[in-house]
């Protein structure tokens, strides 16, 4: 293949480039970070690279190896690069998960010593199962499904961060778990089974690279040109095989943005962007700081808000757009306010429009509210966790045992968690005379417990509330288990975070019965369970996870609530620890995703004096609600503020100052 000259290159293949966008398409002799801000095109980037490599360095297409995030990234870039540059080419081209890599290390080691590589657990609940099994034998308790998903969680921590024993340790005390004795039995399960599973792929891979030098060699004479996108979502044990595969021929680019890290929970490890120069000392960090995507007054506030986080690059955000809308609050008194809003805008929506929030069980209220109108939606990434979390798994279990008072599987599960008062001896002793005369477990306790006078009391409060909750609404039910039978204070004693609740009682407070509540959670399980997506309805629920790479004309973020979103305030970082900096900042940067997504208008539910992140976002200090009020009242733009009772939107704000 003759070698084309750059501007040879740009003709043949249409290629339209800002100075920064060019600058980073040429660099590959050496390392490079480029810092991409959101909407800044460094898909289009990245691939013009890669034909920019092949056309005008005549570097062989089997030398490059380029790493994506997930599967689905690797099949979109191949289809971009074949689209402009052809199947042919992009047939020659290796378009990879790390996964994918570790895979080919591992087998190609196995090869070497003729062995055979361990089996890879593919399905999640072969996993679940063995760590079911542990978790019993170490707490002598069986887990919930949360309980497991957050062993697992951590698990991927350890591996991903390569924790030392020390740290395990630590971590487990964090965490109130026996961390490293479930980390140690679920490690020697697998090896007894000749099975791996895909955080295992990258600690084989790691190892046999470091420990076997035909294994390196190999890789590194294979992969002489290594592209990583998505460099701030990658785990340090992921930054640290690409590390030593580029380390001969120091051939590497990687495409990120530390401001847009947003999956710690992952074990995402932005430091490794902060750190680049002193990894690499030969290499040079470019910028790409033009969004093409976002309105102006979005790009401007959003580069405003993310300045004040500490732990990044310095680089500002650029609008290629002028303003053209202004960001619109929607001010609220409370979290159950967003729904019906939210139901009526999907009921005329006629753009491409997201519902953007931090959890999954946000989007909840809003789905029965949609469920029950008959109004289309989407939903991304469906999530059942909620449904079988402790907190609704007790409110349940306390519905059902007053609807059988008589139930001792379920009270053994509640007596402690409500101001019954009983010890576990007392619990077991009741459940047997219940069972041994058939009446109701309290009423053994009381009739024939030997029990002091202030548990004796506590008992017959809590006889009476158990026997009203089927007399009252769902709602006053569940408001009566949390605040009037001591469920809050258990709460407050396990240190178990109530954020459930408030979504419990919203979705109470449309059922008649208790009943009527027990059925309904299970339906609207099984309704987001079975959801099939219409891909022609314009109006997408999406954690701002889920949204992240892609872009809608319009967006609304719920929940922008202090002690929601975000979960703490570190207002003070002077007395916060290095972890709780860590994990505000994160949270500072989920928020900045999720307004990145929006091109041409973006709406934020606002709680007035408790919303400290729309308050920085519009480049105001406001202490109370009155603050905000004297601000909006000052004339200045970029807001309109939509009045909750009316639904009225009123303009505000009208000079352009606090944007600049």
């Amino acid at each position: 293949m003759k070698k084309m000259t750059l501007e040879q290159f740009k003709e043949q293949f249409n290629i339209k480039l800002n100075n920064q966008q060019l600058k980073a398409v040429q660099s590959v002799q050496n390392p490079t970070l480029l810092l991409a801000v959101p909407g800044s095109g460094k898909t289009t980037v990245l691939v013009t690279r890669l034909g920019y490599m092949i056309y005008c360095l005549g570097i062989e297409p089997e030398s490059i190896l380029t790493v994506t995030y997930t599967v689905a990234a690797t099949n979109y870039m191949r289809q971009r690069f074949e689209t402009m540059f052809g199947e042919q080419l992009a047939a020659r081209l290796e378009f990879r998960t790390i996964n994918g890599i570790c895979s080919k290390i591992i087998n190609y080691y196995g090869n070497c010593i003729g062995r055979k590589a361990f089996d890879l657990i593919t399905e999640e609940g072969f996993k679940s199962k063995i760590l079911s099994l542990i978790y019993q034998k170490e707490l002598n308790e069986y887990p919930s499904e949360n309980d497991l998903q957050t062993v697992i969680t951590l698990i991927t921590c350890i591996k991903n961060m390569m924790l030392s024993n020390e740290e395990i340790e630590s971590l487990g005390k964090k965490e109130n778990l026996p961390l490293a004795e479930i980390y140690k039995a679920y490690c020697g399960e697998l090896r007894r089974q000749s099975l791996m599973d895909y955080d295992d792929q990258m600690v084989y891979a790691y190892t046999m690279l470091k420990t076997t030098p035909q294994v390196l060699e190999y890789f590194q004479n294979m992969y002489q040109y290594i592209c990583v996108d998505e460099a701030q979502d990658t785990s340090k044990i992921q930054h640290k095989i690409i590390e030593i595969l580029a380390m001969k021929n120091k051939k590497l680019f990687m495409v990120g943005d530390e401001d847009q890290s947003i999956y710690g929970f992952r074990a995402a490890y932005p430091e490794a962007l902060l750190s680049f120069e002193s990894t690499y000392p030969e290499g040079k960090i470019l910028l790409m700081e033009e969004n093409f995507r976002s309105d102006g007054a979005i790009v401007t506030a959003a580069d405003r808000f993310i300045q004040k986080n500490k732990l990044r690059h310095k680089k500002n955000m650029k609008a290629s757009r002028d303003m053209a809308k202004d960001i619109r609050l929607i001010e609220v008194k409370t979290r159950k306010s967003q729904y019906s809003y939210l139901t009526k805008v999907a009921e005329n929506c006629n753009v491409d429009t997201a519902v953007l929030y931090r959890d999954n069980e946000s989007i909840i209220p809003v789905v029965d509210m949609l469920e029950r109108s008959g109004i289309d939606y989407k939903i991304k990434n469906v999530d059942l966790t909620f449904f079988n979390h402790k907190i609704v798994t007790d409110i349940k279990n306390i519905i059902r045992f007053a609807e059988n008072p008589k139930d001792t599987e379920i009270f053994m599960q509640i007596y402690f968690k409500i101001g019954t008062y009983l010890s576990k001896m007392g619990a077991i002793e009741a459940c047997r005379i219940s069972e041994e005369k058939g009446i109701p477990v309290i009423d053994s306790a009381l009739r024939y417990g030997r029990i002091p006078k202030g548990t004796e009391k506590s008992l017959k409060a809590m006889k009476t509330h158990i026997e009203s909750i089927l007399e009252e609404s769902a709602y006053k039910a569940v408001y009566r288990i949390v605040n009037f039978m001591g469920y809050s204070a258990y709460l407050e004693r396990a240190k178990i975070k109530d954020g459930k609740i408030s979504i419990l009682q919203a979705l109470a407070a449309n059922e008649k019965t208790p009943e009527d509540f027990l059925n309904r959670l299970d339906e609207l399980a099984m309704i987001i369970k079975n959801k099939k997506n219409n891909y022609d309805c314009k109006f997408t629920l999406s954690t701002i996870h889920s949204s992240k790479g892609l872009e809608y004309d319009t967006v609304y973020i719920m929940d922008v609530k202090d002690g929601v979103f975000p979960e703490k305030v570190v207002a003070n970082r002077k007395k916060a620890t290095d972890e709780e900096i860590k994990t505000y900042e994160e949270e500072r940067r989920l928020y900045y995703v999720a307004v990145t997504r929006a091109k041409n208008q973006l709406c934020i539910f606002d709680f007035k004096d408790s919303s400290t992140f729309n308050n920085q976002l519009l480049g105001i200090n406001v202490k109370s609600s009155a603050d905000k009020t004297k601000f909006q009242k000052s004339g200045k733009k970029g807001i309109i503020a939509t009045d909750r009772k009316t639904s009225k939107a009123i303009e505000m704000l009208r000079s352009k100052s606090y944007l600049r």
